[in-house]
């Protein structure tokens, strides 16, 4: 046997696998000076606009402080803004739907720093180092049959 007929050759079909081009779920799409962005947090669904503006935001056709009263949500959603300092710099508009007052909050933020990257690329390392970009998954748990919650199992009666 000679080396050629000893050693066995990989074809390069077979050498290398096949490599499928992975696109990750657009969040962030630019329309002209516009940037649409979606934000999820729990159940709540925030679809973000932001375009260059003075500072309004407004989200379900209402001001900010009329929609999120309280101090805490709307803290929340203009921290993104503040941390980068554009707060001034653009106009907001978010149409929110789903979950309660914080996890709405938690996804006009989410939304809001997907913008921003968008609008200013410079600005997504600071964003991802503020945790910003991150996406909190915990959701709530669903009830499994036999049980009278997620986990919470019927009172054991000895008699």
């Amino acid at each position: 046997m000679t080396e050629e007929q000893g050693t066995p050759t990989a074809t390069p079909s077979t050498a290398t696998p096949s490599t499928a081009t992975v696109q990750s779920p657009v969040r962030a799409v630019r329309r002209g000076e516009e940037i649409i962005a979606t934000g999820r947090r729990k159940t709540a669904v925030a679809r973000v606009r932001l375009r260059p503006g003075k500072g309004e935001i407004v989200v379900n056709g209402k001001a900010l402080e009329v929609y999120f009263p309280s101090i805490k949500d709307s803290g929340v959603i203009t921290g993104a803004l503040d941390d980068m300092g554009k707060r001034n710099a653009v106009k907001i508009t978010i149409t929110v739907d789903g979950g309660g007052s914080s996890g709405q909050a938690g996804a006009c933020r989410l939304g809001i720093a997907r913008a921003l990257k968008t609008f200013d690329v410079e600005l997504e390392e600071p964003l991802r180092h503020s945790g910003l970009l991150t996406r909190d998954g915990r959701m709530k748990e669903r009830k499994k049959y036999g049980l009278r919650g997620a986990r919470r199992g019927t009172q054991f009666s000895k008699r």
